[in-house]
């Protein structure tokens, strides 16, 4: 059994970052991990390494400290920094959206890859979860709703080989005071609403927190039609409530967002060039393409469908940027006349319709560019969901274990 110190210094660094901090090698620490005390001199270094910590925890400013996962390229992140939040965990599996990702926040700690890896014991102490974790299906056949934490069966078995249930293991571990998930707006109904009502037992029931949930649609702040739902958890008992969020009335177009081509801005090659930073001419559909689309909507129209490409103007508002838009760009097309082919929207275009500043780094290929805007957060929505939360998670850090317990008592669903 360690010592009581080892184990809250523990708590903060892995034995890598402690044994880097002390200079001893991580087998040193691995060692002391089985001792049932420690040297005089031994604590004292600990002591040490704690009150260092506390001291760069207080000259940071930081309000609270935060760990994302499946971060993308940081538009989580960048919510929850709005609100004084320091990011000192960070888990993506993409190689490409890593590098995105430490080009725009250099001089961090390291970028964890697959989160299944990940232990949670040798993640930092911290007070917010957040991570907008993938849909897989479910495995939830025969097993029973009732069991709880630490038996071979309960949640883990119930969600086992999908990426909640790591999100739930780390939650279970280190019980930070709250966490903030995001999914498409389809989890609610996913078989049913079978998979969210496991999703809602396993953080209400058995993990014991607060839960809400509320479907956001980004054209609130952007000219995007994106909806999705995002689940709140606070470890204490607050008087929460989505009613605090701010929705301003949609006036976003898609004007906001695209190329002047005027002169007003800098050229950013590849995406804009010469003196007047026009669209590169890369990004006009062939007439190949173009006639290949048009004749594919005429067909599924002829049959009643509604599959087809989306063309806009600048006094529009998009369809929902997909990670597939590097394929053909058919969801957002821009009109440039009726006698020219429409074009794609540019790799910045995407960024600025996700809500990420025109500061935002883009060092990948445009097709990459295209899957991790596709697949991010839009970050004003994330401001203002944590703008929301914030008063109440500042509470719940300062309560700590003193907060009142959340009512566990089941709550009637209905499926979807």
């Amino acid at each position: 059994m360690p010592s009581s110190i080892l184990k809250r210094v523990r708590q903060k660094y892995s034995q890598d970052e402690l044994a880097e901090k002390l200079d001893v090698s991580a087998k040193t620490i691995s060692r002391w991990e089985t001792l049932k005390s420690l040297s005089r001199v031994q604590e004292m270094a600990l002591s040490h390494v704690l009150a260092e910590e506390k001291e760069a925890y207080r000259t940071q400013g930081a309000a609270f400290r935060f760990i994302d996962l499946f971060a993308g390229v940081g538009g989580t992140r960048l919510g929850m920094e709005s609100i004084g939040g320091k990011c000192i965990w960070t888990s993506e599996w993409d190689k490409h959206s890593q590098k995105t990702y430490a080009n725009n926040f250099p001089n961090e700690h390291a970028i964890h890859g697959d989160i299944r890896e990940a232990q949670a014991k040798d993640i930092p102490k911290f007070d917010l979860l957040v991570g907008g974790f993938p849909c897989q299906p479910f495995s939830i056949a025969g097993v029973s709703k009732k069991n709880s934490l630490g038996t071979p069966h309960g949640f883990e078995c119930k969600t086992q080989g999908t990426l909640f249930f790591d999100v739930a293991r780390i939650i279970a571990h280190h019980r930070p005071a709250v966490f903030v998930l995001e999914n498409v707006k389809n989890l609610l109904r996913h078989r049913k609403g079978e998979t969210f009502e496991i999703i809602l037992e396993t953080l209400e029931d058995e993990l014991g927190y607060e839960v809400h949930y509320k479907v956001i649609d980004a054209k609130h702040f952007v000219p995007q039609h994106r909806e999705r739902v995002f689940i709140v958890g606070f470890r204490n008992q607050t008087d929460f409530s989505w009613d605090s969020l701010d929705l301003p009335e949609p006036t976003a177009k898609l004007s906001d967002i695209l190329h002047s081509q005027d002169g007003s801005e800098e050229a950013e090659a590849p995406f804009t060039v010469g003196k007047y930073a026009q669209v590169n001419k890369k990004y006009v559909l062939t007439e190949n393409l173009w006639d290949y689309l048009q004749r594919y909507a005429e067909k599924h129209r002829a049959k009643g469908n509604g599959f087809g490409f989306g063309l806009v103007g600048k006094d529009d508002i998009s369809r929902t940027l997909s990670a597939r838009y590097y394929k053909d760009g058919s969801e957002i097309l821009i009109k440039r006349g009726p006698r020219s082919n429409p074009r794609r929207l540019t790799p910045r275009e995407c960024a600025r319709l996700m809500g990420f500043p025109d500061s935002y780094k883009i060092t990948v290929s445009d097709t990459q560019a295209y899957r991790q805007f596709g697949n991010s957060v839009v970050v004003p929505v994330v401001k203002a969901v944590a703008k929301a939360i914030q008063p109440h998670l500042l509470q719940v850090v300062k309560e700590g274990s003193k907060g009142k317990v959340p009512n566990r008592k089941r709550r009637q669903r209905k499926f979807i």
